[in-house]
Formats: C-alpha cells, sequence, structure tokens
C-alpha cells in the first residue's frame, strides 16, 4: 500500500511539474501526510532547474540531501540550477561540500556498437585512435546544424567560462563523439555498397 501510495503522489508530483505549476506541487507535497520519496523530489528539482526556481528547487535539495547525502545527483541538479541562474560562489561551494563529504560524481559515458565491438565515449574523449576523424566528421555536422539554426544551450555548462570554452565543452561531450564515430561508419558502409569504395 504504501509503494503504491508512494507511485501516486510521484505521478501526481512530475504532472504538476511538467505543466510547471511548481507552487501547486510545493503546496501538495506539503499537504500529504507523508513526504515524496526520492523520485518525487528528484523530480521537483529537475523540474526547478527547466523553469529556473530557485526557491523550491532549494527546498527540494535540502529534502534529497536530508535522505540521501551521498547521491550525487543531487548536487548537479542544485549546481546546474545555480549555473543557470549566474551563482558561482554557489556553485563552487557546492563542489567545495561535494570534495569534503566525499561525494563523487561518475562521468557520463556514451557507447555505440560497430561489428561487433562497444565502443565507449565520455566528455573530451581522447583514447580513440580514430580521434582525429571522429572531431572532423563532428565538425561537419555541427557546421551544418549552425546553418540549419541550432543555436547551444549554454546554461548546461556548469563552469564561469567563456562563451567560446562553453561551446568548446559541448561540442566534446559523450553523446556527440559517439554520434561522429557512428557516422564515419555509416557513410563508410553506404559508399561501400554503391560501389564508391574498395573493402
Amino acid at each position: 500500500m504504501r509503494l503504491y501510495l508512494s507511485l501516486i503522489t510521484t505521478c501526481i508530483i512530475d504532472l504538476l511539474c511538467q505543466a510547471g505549476r511548481l507552487e501547486e506541487a510545493r503546496n501538495f507535497i506539503n499537504k500529504m501526510p507523508c513526504h515524496p520519496d526520492v523520485v518525487g523530489w528528484a523530480t521537483l528539482l529537475s523540474s526547478c532547474r527547466v523553469h529556473g526556481d530557485m526557491e523550491i528547487g532549494k527546498w527540494a535539495a535540502d529534502s534529497l540531501i536530508e535522505l540521501e547525502p551521498q547521491n550525487p545527483t543531487t548536487y548537479v541538479l542544485l549546481s546546474s540550477l545555480y549555473a543557470a541562474k549566474g551563482k558561482w560562489n554557489e556553485v563552487a561551494q557546492l563542489r567545495r561540500g561535494m570534495r569534503d563529504q566525499r561525494v563523487k560524481k561518475e562521468p557520463g559515458y556514451s557507447w555505440i556498437k560497430y561489428k561487433g565491438k562497444v565502443h565507449v565515449f565520455s566528455a573530451d574523449d581522447q583514447s580513440s585512435p580514430l580521434l582525429g576523424q571522429i572531431y572532423v566528421e563532428f565538425e561537419k555536422l555541427n557546421c551544418k546544424m549552425i546553418e540549419e539554426g541550432y543555436i547551444p544551450d549554454m546554461s548546461y555548462v556548469l563552469h564561469d567560462v567563456e562563451v567560446s570554452e562553453k561551446i568548446k565543452m559541448l561540442n566534446q561531450h559523450s553523446e556527440k563523439l559517439a554520434i561522429a564515430f557512428g557516422l564515419i561508419f555509416v557513410f563508410f558502409l553506404l559508399a561501400c555498397a554503391y560501389g564508391l569504395l574498395r573493402t
């Protein structure tokens, strides 16, 4: 019964948050006989990042830290919220707190399978023997995206650096490296299929 109640409350919080009704979500939580689980609080915090609500976001983060003080996701989401508002001192303080409490965020990885082998990438990955080709392919893709009107969202770069450095950080994300790697081989296979290259 408790699990069922937790699931329903998390769904209601999620629906309110997706609609941008964060104040209603807070009121709902305050009227509940028991507080949400980790998923409910994380949903609220994540939505606060999207909608830029610092007050409710801090409240959700404090509640999450109370439940799971070693969970790096809370610190990353709160740091993201602070960074989006340009509160770099708070970002630095939060990172120091993570270090002091030995809370470590695991790096994100993206992978792609080609010819039965899994190729794994992390942000700013320098390990692939095809690194030069990957960056050339990515640069072609990036130019095409910019021509089509793509504008990178700098608010997800959680560092107080120049715009050019933020763009560089976004361009070296693991997902983009994995996609560029995949495109190299898609184009290679297409060229082989149409007889443009000999294998």
